[in-house]
């Protein structure tokens, strides 16, 4: 059994997995950093100034204008609707830049060759 986990974690796939795993979470920082300190204060900017991850709207009676940290420690609920949205773009810039990779290797790759 020893044997058959050393030829599976050699072959070019498992390889492959893990080395994808370690690129994609060191760029999931990235795109972290990205999206908090480049293209929410661009968004804040012509929100008049405002932190974009603090934008919430408060259900439960909160005080408005609270820092979203402050705001999640008080009882009742809130609508964090600045950290989901950062969260969307987060997704896309991933999304997009998965798809310019693919792209890339698939021409590097060339047609597929046809079946006879």
């Amino acid at each position: 059994m020893l044997r058959e986990f050393k030829e599976f974690v050699n072959q070019g796939n498992a390889m492959d997995l893990a080395v994808g795993v370690l690129i994609g979470a060191a760029f999931g920082k990235i795109v972290n950093s990205l999206v908090a300190d480049i293209i929410n204060p661009i968004i804040g900017l012509f929100l008049g100034g405002t932190d974009f991850k603090n934008l919430y709207i408060p259900l439960s009676g909160q005080p408005a204008g609270l820092a979203l940290e402050e705001a999640r420690k008080l009882p009742g609920a809130i609508l964090a609707y600045g950290a989901f949205m950062n969260t969307v773009i987060e997704f896309f810039i991933v999304a997009f830049s998965i798809f310019l990779v693919v792209r890339q290797i698939n021409k590097w790759r060339g047609p597929a060759p046809k079946k006879v």
